[in-house]
């Protein structure tokens, strides 16, 4: 018996223990976290899965994996078809899947802390409309056979000072308590982590690649806040920083705080906070008022001090890996290389500036026809030669305190010539970044309506790619930082329909992928601006 298939064993055993005939397990924590700590990759640990989002649900008999297109060709590559079916998002869903396959009388659990309350409703509803029940754990099944899972990160906060945020956290506070005020409410939750980071202006090293400490917070209507996090990782510079007017708490009192919490109006953001926030703040009698959390659309747009910060952590990251793009020239073609020594050659240029703090994710070093797989991570076992006269994609980033970058290049490996299908992708493909990184817009436009700029040359060749064109990218923070997003409106992706605001940073990448020979992506970020036109009627907005 296989490890993954052990492990799958022992969890339909302990669902038996606890009376439940199925359970749902996604890749998340308690803050919807796009990177998660090792102490929550559950998933991971039960198939194999190594993709930063998909779900797996669990039957006494069946098993499903489900994930969208960037990850068709990596879910089958890692996880045991023998085990599981896969599924492909958005053509069905986790709920449809239960609906179709669970039994009446069926008891499906799931962790409140790792899913959304709109994934519960959903999952009720359709669990109802066959006699089954969807079931709320007190305690994740997962973690009861997970005997050597790791603990959470006990690293200390980072204090990053105003000549970084351009803005303090008093000041940001203050904001969100007139905002509070406006809509008549006592306090928000900011439970998303990266909320956290931007609103206290601290960071963390709780969470592989993305600098953020796992805290939950909750800001008041008159400016102070209570704060969530686990007393050790407070340094005497963290609690200077956050003043008398901030509370400290163990990260452990934030559900029993929630629960607190009668007869006051709370605002809560349904796409950034797990179920459990609901349920918590509703058994304690707060009037839950679901609102989008107010420091995301700040974070969004970068004041001019963060402008500059990314500025000058492209321009660094630039020369980094234009050193590296140069050792390419000089030493793929000799077949040495291999995709893990690239992406470790890549990182030492980038170590070498000395401001580097980490990669903003893992780095895509993806060689001949894993270039096809659009989130490829390259590992001991998958880990390929770059073979002479093919093609070599990079998807790479660093995190700096003045910025995070995230850049793709697609090199063709000599000594030969890449055959005509390969140029004439490539070029489409350099045409529709071309073309979107070009374009000017009037003031409003939402980013689902610039999509067809980067895929049009691709259409009108009868051939398209399967992952958005763009995401937002955060400030010494996430690399995909929402909410605004360049991609295909249909289907309702999330933050295709967000309008494009000045300061707004953004991914420009499309691709173009044959499964099993060879992938293309190019990628720079972009920085929505204002332009000036002559004769203009109304506002008119760009990229820089």
């Amino acid at each position: 018996m296989s490890t993954y298939e052990a492990r799958l064993t022992a969890l339909r055993q302990q669902l038996k223990t606890d009376r439940l005939d199925g359970f749902v397990v996604p890749i998340c924590d308690e803050h919807m976290s796009e990177y998660i700590g090792e102490y929550a990759q559950r998933l991971a640990w039960l198939t194999g899965f190594g993709g930063s989002a998909g779900t797996a649900a669990v039957l006494s008999e069946e098993a499903a994996m489900f994930v969208d297109g960037r990850y068709t060709i990596q879910v089958r590559e890692q996880v045991d078809g023998k085990l599981w079916q896969y599924q492909q998002i958005p053509q069905t869903t986790v709920a449809e899947w239960l609906k179709a396959n669970a039994k009446e009388g069926a008891r499906i659990g799931y962790d409140p802390w790792v899913h959304t309350k709109d994934w519960a409703d959903a999952a009720t509803k359709a669990l109802k409309s066959v006699g089954a029940q969807l079931i709320a754990v007190g305690e994740n099944p997962i973690d009861k056979i997970w005997s050597d899972r790791p603990a959470p990160s006990d690293a200390k906060l980072i204090v990053l000072g105003d000549e970084y945020t351009g803005q303090g956290s008093a000041e940001k506070r203050a904001a969100v308590a007139d905002w509070l005020s406006e809509k008549g409410l006592d306090g928000a939750i900011l439970s998303a982590l990266d909320s956290v980071a931007w609103a206290f202006n601290i960071r963390g090293d709780d969470v592989s690649r993305t600098p953020v400490a796992l805290s939950f917070a909750v800001i008041n209507g008159d400016g102070t806040a209570d704060f969530y996090v686990e007393p050790d990782k407070l340094t005497d510079e963290a609690r200077a920083h956050l003043g008398n007017a901030v509370r400290l708490h163990p990260r452990s009192a934030f559900a029993p705080a929630l629960e607190g919490m009668k007869g006051k109006k709370i605002a809560v953001d349904p796409e950034r906070a797990v179920a459990a926030i609901f349920d918590k703040l509703a058994a304690g009698g707060a009037e839950i008022v679901q609102l989008r959390d107010p420091t995301v659309i700040p974070r969004a747009q970068k004041n001019t001090v963060e402008q500059a910060g990314h500025r000058a952590a492209q321009a660094r990251d630039g020369a980094a890996l234009s050193r590296f793009l140069h050792w390419l020239s000089v030493e793929a073609h000799k077949g040495n290389e291999t995709e893990l020594s690239a992406a470790a050659k890549l990182q030492s240029f980038r170590e070498a500036t000395g401001k580097l703090r980490d990669l903003s994710f893992d780095t895509i070093s993806a060689a001949g026809p894993h270039a096809a797989i659009p989130h490829y991570r390259v590992d001991e076992e998958s880990n390929l030669r770059i073979e002479p006269n093919s093609i070599y994609l990079v998807d790479s980033g660093g995190q700096y305190l003045d910025g995070t970058t995230d850049v793709t290049r697609t090199i063709w490996v000599g000594p030969g010539e890449p055959t005509a299908e390969m140029k004439d992708r490539f070029t489409r493909v350099l045409k529709g970044h071309i073309s979107l990184s070009r374009c000017t817009f009037p003031k409003g436009t939402r980013g689902g309506q610039l999509d067809v700029l980067a895929r049009q040359h691709l259409w009108a060749a009868g051939v398209d790619y399967a992952h958005g064109t763009g995401h937002g990218v955060g400030a010494y923070l996430s690399v995909h930082e929402g909410p605004q997003r360049i991609g295909m409106s249909a289907g309702g992706q999330a933050g295709t329909q967000e309008v494009l605001l000045p300061g707004m940073f953004l991914s420009n990448e499309p691709g173009y992928y044959k499964a099993g020979e060879f992938g293309i992506r190019i990628e720079n970020l972009i920085l929505v601006e204002e332009r000036q036109i002559d004769g203009a009627e109304g506002e008119w907005l760009g990229f820089e």
